[in-house]
């Protein structure tokens, strides 16, 4: 491409901060955001970067589709809700203007397994106006493509088994909300864990009818299966919450979790293929005492066995890092909704990203 990438930044909260500047520093253009929240709507995007003011005001999303058409940006970086329902207007919405998306949306690395009638629909509407929705974020590298290059470089594999943790401060009230943060043992059994206590009959009609809650890890055993050249015989998930022995504040949620209230999180997402190899994928999501950090631990075990653990990762930065860098990618792949299993490995980039759309 013989110009800059011309970008619309949607949702304007902790995560945009890094990946406007991100885009920004890697050669591309924001000309549009957008936001919910009255207190950020007006304000200068420099303002949300900490630097100076770009001339670029946030503006309110009910004005989303009008200023997608006239503006007409390559590309929406989204980084707003978990789930895809939560996201379906705002996806059609980007597609119906002929505008790719990138998503840090969790559901959306892999949403075909999860969500297969609105994945079915958004990919149809993604092909008539010829733009890519994809999912991407921390999970593309480091629950992902770090993953299958373990499995490339092993003779026999048995299971794979992985644990990641993360801080639910960093990412906004939405995922803390998510993760039963702030709820009492009773009210995460009622709103979170019985959604699992269900027969897989049970589990596939919520599927099949929008209403499914899956667990990060869900889509990424789905994004494995697909990577490796899998064939899914059984999945299925178990959330339990996550405690801490004395209170612990949360800015996010702005309240004290009492202790033995649910902090956050653990979900289990065990998938079975034909192949005779198990995938069981944790991630464990919560509110942090002060000695907590991030954890990022997986394990192939065959021949040979292999473990990487991975401490105190930048979990924030890395997410949006991987955000950026995709950019090309989607700009170069097939229309529709695409996950990155089947796009090229994610790569660092040295030159500004308009350099690497073909």
């Amino acid at each position: 491409m013989d110009r800059k990438i011309k970008v619309a930044q949607i949702g304007c909260g902790k995560m945009s901060k890094l990946t406007m500047r991100y885009a920004m520093e890697k050669g591309c253009d924001i000309i549009l955001a957008f936001d919910i929240n009255e207190d950020i709507i007006g304000m200068d995007i420099g303002t949300i970067m900490e630097t100076e003011n770009k001339n670029i005001n946030v503006e309110d999303i009910q004005f989303l589709t009008k200023r997608l058409a006239e503006e007409k940006p390559d590309i929406a970086i989204v980084t707003t809700m978990s789930l895809l329902n939560d996201l379906e207007n705002v996806l059609r919405a980007c597609v119906s203007c002929g505008v790719n998306v990138i998503t840090t949306c969790e559901e959306a690395f892999f949403a075909s397994n999860s969500n297969p009638k609105l994945f079915t629909e958004l990919d149809r509407l993604a092909k008539a106006n010829n733009v890519t929705i994809t999912g991407s974020g921390y999970q593309d590298i480091f629950w992902g493509n770090l993953i299958s290059n373990l499995a490339a470089s092993t003779h026999k594999i048995t299971k794979i088994k992985g644990s990641s943790s993360y801080n639910v401060e960093d990412y906004g009230i939405a995922l803390a909300k998510a993760h039963g943060a702030g709820l009492s043992l009773d009210e995460f059994d009622k709103e979170v864990a019985s959604v699992d206590r269900i027969s897989n009959e049970e589990r596939e009609k919520l599927i099949q009818n929008r209403e499914y809650l899956p667990s990060y890890m869900w889509n990424v055993a789905g994004w494995l299966v697909d990577k490796l050249g899998l064939h899914l015989v059984s999945i299925e998930q178990k959330c339990v919450p996550m405690q801490h022995n004395e209170d612990i504040y949360s800015s996010t949620l702005d309240m004290t979790i009492k202790a033995g209230d649910a902090t956050g999180m653990s979900a289990v997402v065990t998938a079975k293929t034909d192949e005779g190899i198990t995938i069981e994928a944790e991630c464990i999501g919560k509110v942090y005492s002060k000695e907590e950090y991030d954890v990022n631990e997986w394990s192939i075990l065959g021949e040979p066995d292999t473990t990487m653990i991975i401490n105190k990762p930048c979990t924030v930065e890395l997410t949006c890092a991987d955000i950026v860098n995709r950019i090309p990618d989607v700009l170069n792949a097939r229309s529709g909704f695409v996950s990155t299993s089947e796009m090229p490995e994610l790569m660092f980039r040295i030159k500004n990203l308009n350099e690497y759309v073909k």
